[in-house]
């Protein structure tokens, strides 16, 4: 406690009272130096002080001191009465002593730091809780240190004197400040307590704050009042106790309140040994001391109250009794002797401007050290017999909270210190204070307070300032030198800070250059020259200016000027420093080296913004780095690419083209070294390193810059293939896209180097490669479909298909896991690996080749693609099969057809004919694994085949509907027979020329696309008939019956013929009777007879009806042995009996369909030349349908629906007379 005493009242107090003599200000300052000196004692002032509620902030207050002394200006020393010579020493004094505490603070925190220089790169950064924990061993002995309970009472203490600063200005927000922080709670007693406990509160604002008329704060008051204990106090006593605590307001009627509530707590503490009857004599009593207090001390009252006049004012005031006058005497005699004062706000030490004479200031100075030397000598004697509790610090966490308080202070001493004054002695005061605050601040982490220390510190070197450099001092040298010690022995904590740093460093380099004499115009040329054959570092170019230091550059005496200024700035102990910061980035640990690069990228991306003169020395020192740090681990090293190849990204794509070159040459050096360690399976390091050639080739537009990219990723292929892994994903990625070129050199070079790799390298390295094969396929795709070099189009088919072999030779290298797939979010299953990465790939980029190449490309395309298929579709799974025809039914999709008609008819006529006819071949080879769930998808195509408007593509889905039935029908089932005959339904339905069946004003419309459409949809109706016909009997059984029907048509019609002649010759001999008797015996309807064609319907079936009557018995005539004398052959024996009656009924359905279009006679005129067709499908339906029906009524195993066929039969006949 004293201790307290002796700082708070005569150490504090001389070097805050602006009055005090320089000599006794010298004194204190030489003491002060002692104790700042000694790291124990600094700490413990503050654990002890600073850390406790109930005591001063020693520490802080002695640094804001020591702050406003180094600092000058008159804030303390009152210049009126100094020299500058001693406000020299004192400013230089105060730095000393506030560079002794940094100095202490990081004695005490140094087994904390870790200096990069000492350490490994592989090693990560030292935890400072590590440090921690070894020195709360040493300190098991000394429980009370805890660290986090000290700090915790500290930031406690500090929200405090924010609210106490805030009452005294507001009580109102000081009140709520401490009750949000919960110092104290919205009760009346708890403010009322925190109003006794806090001396530093203003009374004034206390008094006013409980003298306010709201209810809240009269509550309050009672409430502090009722917290006094006036008990064995004689009133006068216990007045001014009670007015020591606070100022009374102003006004009458809150101090009325006031005089009250002390009248009654008084009253109540002393009722039992007390001359007064009541409260209301208290009360009354009290008012009158005030009202003598003020009578007997204003100096405005001239006529002065007498003991007489007293003591009969307060006559009868004790319940109409009067107080004993001796009693009355000695309060009166009290108060004259002395007054009783109430506090107000604490009084303002007065300025050197209020002193007008060396003379008056020491007078006042001698009355205020009178004054200090009572007080302390009170205090001293009032603590000498009260122990408290000391805590001897050991932790180093203390320094922490102590720092956090001060720096304020410590910054802006040294910040005035090195702005205002050119003295070399306290500039380096500054410098090593500045130093150390950064050690401190970057030992315990604190971002913000590094910051603002290395923000000043690269402030104070003028490099980033907009002023000449012949402005630069010596104390900004040594500044410069200051930031580049700090960036070598603490780079581990610098974090951010890092920016500003090496942004004073690359205009250091610019200033050094400057400083050496170079001309103005090579400052804003960028001579640079790149070897880009070499494996080396060989970076050679000339540095640019920055803007506003070129300026000063133009004349031969401000280049003198600036040379002197330089000099130390150029010397060779301040360039080593300088590349030893770049050189020691590989002792940095793993998160300070990514800081490091963040900020030099981002230093170097300033430097090349400036289009008119760029500057590329971050980019060296980027390139620099990354060789040094490469051998870091790959953890590490992946961290710092992230950045670094980002940033090569952006600077690639530059739009100077020098700047370009020399990343892009950069990076080739950097991934030779780099793939040269190798890379084990199943990492993707070489991945990351090298996307940024695929990023430049695909965002650059310069030819010349592509071209660069291509030729450094061909001499690694050349010259590192079997190093290479992961690298191969973006080698493939940069061909690719060079593969789009429209450039010759580019995309020749491109395209025989991925020759080389397929033709040389791939099947050796091939194991190394599977990671990249799908971007190999892709890469090759491209090429195919590069339509400005057709040379190389079949080349590459040829290559694609060359790697479909090593999929189906070598499908376990295809299984292994792949971290892309995980990566992606799909993870496909061992055996789908194969498919996923190596058959799929394959055929999907042949499909797109064929939907995007010439005509002669796309069919070696499609041809290739369907051999793969057939070749090796035997080892597919059925999931597989679904995805590769939907990649095969791509070809057909119409929004990939060219926009012109004659190249959409060229594209069905040849590609999609050729697809469909490949596509029911795989369908037929593989039915057996694919036809139950892949029918409908080749069904839906074939009708989308059949709808198109082209003949042959149209006609070419009937065959090919035709042959898939004809060959796989013995494997169908109920459900696929019933989906064949619908799809029979809907081809009919869909190729009706539905032109024909228009109202009687459109038929004459019709012109010649129309009258094409109507002939191909004839055309693809006629054979769907043939279509089925052959299915159900088969072509040759089909040919073998007509030809015979022909024969006995011939016959037939030679019979009905020789008939009409005889009948038409006894009509001419007038013997109509005869002809009419003859007509009835030949089963002739004259009135239905219409032509020889009507006689030979009826004859032909009544005659088979006849026949077919007669099997029963055995009876067949020889016209029915034509048709059955042997057994069908097709599907007929295969096709369940309502399938056939389905279809039978269909054709006839068709029949009468196109017998209807033929004897509409305006129709037939108009479809004049396509009437062969019409008739053709006519015959054809009839032939087909009467086939069936007849084959049915003839098959003994179909007995049940022969009634229904002679039904059927009869009433098809009937419906034929009737035409």
């Amino acid at each position: 406690m004293q201790i307290e005493v002796f700082f708070k009242e005569i150490i504090l107090n001389i070097l805050e009272t602006i009055t005090s003599s320089f000599d006794h200000k010298w004194m204190v300052i030489q003491a002060l130096t002692r104790v700042c000196a000694d790291a124990q004692s600094i700490v413990d002032i503050y654990v002890n002080y600073d850390c406790n509620l109930s005591s001063e902030n020693i520490l802080g207050r002695l640094v804001t001191d020591l702050s406003k002394i180094a600092q000058g200006g008159g804030q303390i020393l009152d210049s009126n009465f100094i020299n500058s010579s001693q406000e020299r020493s004192m400013r230089l004094s105060g730095l000393e002593c506030l560079v002794s505490i940094l100095k202490c603070m990081v004695e005490w925190s140094n087994d904390l730091y870790t200096n990069p220089h000492q350490q490994n790169c592989l090693n990560e950064k030292s935890n400072p809780t590590i440090g921690n924990d070894l020195n709360e061993t040493s300190s098991l002995h000394n429980l009370d240190d805890n660290p986090e309970k000290f700090e915790e009472a500290k930031n406690q203490k500090n929200i405090i004197d924010k609210g106490t600063d805030l009452f005294n200005v507001n009580p109102m927000k000081g009140i709520k400040l401490l009750q949000h922080h919960e110092i104290i709670d919205s009760t009346a007693k708890s403010i009322a307590q925190f109003f006794h406990s806090n001396d530093r509160l203003d009374k004034s604002q206390m008094g006013e704050y409980m003298g306010d008329f709201n209810t809240f704060n009269k509550e309050v008051m009672y409430a502090y009042v009722d917290q006094m204990d006036f008990s064995g106090k004689d009133i006068v006593s216990a007045l001014r106790f009670f007015l020591d605590g606070f100022r009374l307001p102003g006004e009458a009627q809150k101090i009325d309140r006031f005089m009250e509530k002390f009248a009654s707590r008084y009253f109540e503490t002393n009722c039992n040994h007390c001359i007064f009857t009541s409260a209301d004599t208290v009360y009354v009593l009290a008012y009158s001391i005030i009202m003598l207090t003020t009578d007997l001390h204003s100096p405005q009252v001239k006529r002065k109250m007498t003991k007489e006049d007293y003591i009969k004012l307060n006559r009868g005031i004790n319940e109409s009794k009067d107080l004993p006058e001796e009693y009355l005497s000695q309060i009166y005699n009290e108060i004259a002797e002395s007054e009783i004062k109430t506090r107000g706000v604490f009084m303002k030490k007065k300025s050197g401007k209020d002193v007008t004479s060396e003379k008056a200031r020491r007078l006042l100075y001698n009355m205020e050290m009178e004054t200090m030397a009572s007080t302390a000598k009170a205090l001293m004697e009032s603590v000498s017999h009260v122990e408290s509790p000391f805590t001897s610090a050991k932790h180093l966490e203390h320094v922490r909270p102590m720092f956090r308080t001060t720096w304020t202070s410590f910054l802006a001493a040294f910040s005035v210190g090195l702005q205002d004054c050119d003295d070399q002695r306290i500039a380096s005061q500054c410098l090593n204070g500045i130093r150390c605050a950064i050690r401190i601040a970057c030992i315990f982490q604190m971002t913000l307070e590094r910051d603002a220390f290395v923000q000043a510190l690269s402030r104070f070197t003028l490099l980033n300032a907009n002023c000449p450099i012949t402005e630069i001092k010596t104390k900004n040298i040594d500044t410069i030198k200051t930031l580049i010690s700090v960036a070598n022995t603490d780079g581990n904590y610098l974090g951010k800070s890092w920016l500003d740093i090496l942004r004073c460093i690359s205009q250091l380099e610019l200033a050094q250059l400057i400083g050496t004499g170079v001309k103005s115009q090579m400052l804003n040329n960028n001579n640079l020259q790149i070897n880009p054959n070499g494996n080396g570092f060989s970076f050679q170019f000339k540095l640019e200016s920055f803007v506003p230091l070129e300026s000063l550059a133009r004349n031969k005496d401000k280049e003198s000027k600036i040379s002197e200024s330089m000099i130390e700035a150029s010397s060779q102990s301040v360039v080593v420093a300088v590349d030893r910061i770049f050189t020691g980035s590989i002792h940095l640990d793993g998160n300070a080296i990514v800081d490091f690069v963040k900020a030099l990228c981002q230093v170097s991306s300033e430097e090349l913004s400036n289009p008119s003169s760029p500057r590329m020395f971050s980019l060296q020192k980027i390139v620099e780095i990354s060789y040094y740090n490469m051998v870091r681990i790959r953890l590490q090293w992946s961290r710092i690419w992230e950045i670094l190849g980002e940033h090569f990204n952006k600077v690639g794509c530059n739009p100077n083209e020098e700047i370009a070159f020399f990343a892009i040459d950069s990076l080739r050096q950097l991934s030779m070294k780099f793939i040269e360690k190798g890379e084990l399976s199943n990492f993707r390091f070489q991945k990351d390193f090298l996307r940024p050639f695929e990023h430049i080739m695909k965002y650059n537009s310069s030819i010349a810059i592509r071209d660069m990219v291509v030729r450094c990723v061909a001499q690694m292929v050349n010259s590192q293939a079997s190093n290479i892994k992961s690298g191969w994903k973006n080698i493939f990625s940069v061909f690719r896209i060079a593969a789009l070129e429209t450039d010759l050199y580019i995309f020749d070079l491109s395209f025989q180097t991925t020759c080389n790799i397929f033709n040389n390298i791939y099947e050796n390295n091939f194991t190394s490669m599977i990671d990249s094969f799908q971007d190999a396929i892709k890469c090759l795709s491209e090429f195919g479909c590069n339509q400005q070099f057709p040379d190389t189009n079949m080349e590459a088919i040829r290559l694609i298909r060359a790697c479909a072999r090593y999929v189906a030779e070598q499908p376990k290298y295809f299984k292994e896991f792949n971290l892309d797939e995980k990566n992606s979010g799909y993870l496909a299953s061992e055996d789908d690996r194969v498919w996923v990465r190596g058959w799929l790939p394959i055929l999907f980029e042949l499909s797109c080749i064929v939907n995007t190449c010439s005509l002669d490309v796309r069919t070696r395309a499609l041809t290739v693609m369907f051999e793969m298929i057939k070749s090796h579709g035997s080892s597919f799974r059925e999931n597989w099969w679904s995805d590769l025809f939907k990649i095969i039914f791509r070809i057909f999709d119409a929004s990939k057809f060219p926009g012109s008609a004659v190249d959409r008819a060229e594209w069905m006529q040849t590609t999609c004919d050729h697809a469909i006819y490949s596509i029911v071949d795989v369908f037929i080879q593989f039915f057996d694994v694919i036809g139950s769930f892949l029918l409908k998808d080749v069904y839906s195509q074939l009708f989308w085949c059949v709808q198109q408007d082209n003949e042959r593509l149209a006609c070419s889905g009937v065959n090919c509907f035709e042959n898939l039935v004809l060959s796989c029908g013995i494997k169908f089932n109920q459900v696929t027979w019933t989906m064949t005959i619908e799809l029979i339904e809907r081809i009919h339905e869909i190729a009706k020329p539905k032109q024909l069946f228009c109202n009687e004003q459109q038929k004459h419309s019709l012109n010649d696309d129309e009258l094409k459409e109507v002939e191909i949809k004839f055309q693809v109706q006629l054979d769907l008939i043939q279509a089925i016909d052959n299915i159900v009997f088969n072509p040759s059984f089909s040919r073998n019956e007509d030809a015979a029907l022909l024969q006995y048509l011939e016959r037939e019609y030679k019979i009905i013929d020789d008939r009409c002649n005889q009948r038409e010759e006894i009509i001419e001999n007038g013997e109509s009777s005869v002809a009419i008797e003859l007509d009835h015996q030949n089963g002739i309807d004259i009135d239905r007879r219409s032509s020889r064609d009507s006689l030979f319907q009826s004859s032909f079936l009544k005659n088979n009806l006849d026949s077919y009557q007669n099997v029963e018995n055995n009876s067949v005539s020889a016209n029915t042995e034509i048709f059955f004398n042997h057994s069908p052959n097709g599907m007929f024996i295969r096709m369940n009996t309502d399938v056939l009656i389905r279809l039978a009924k269909f054709l006839i359905k068709v029949f009468n369909s196109s017998n209807r279009i033929y004897l509409e006679k305006t129709k037939s005129k108009l479809l004049a030349d396509k009437l062969t067709l019409l008739s053709a499908q006519e015959i054809k339906s009839l032939l087909c349908s009467v086939r069936i029906m007849f084959y049915i009524y003839n098959d003994d195993q179909r007995q049940n629906y022969w009634n229904q066929i002679e039904s059927d039969l009869i009433r098809f006949a009937n419906l034929l007379d009737t035409h």
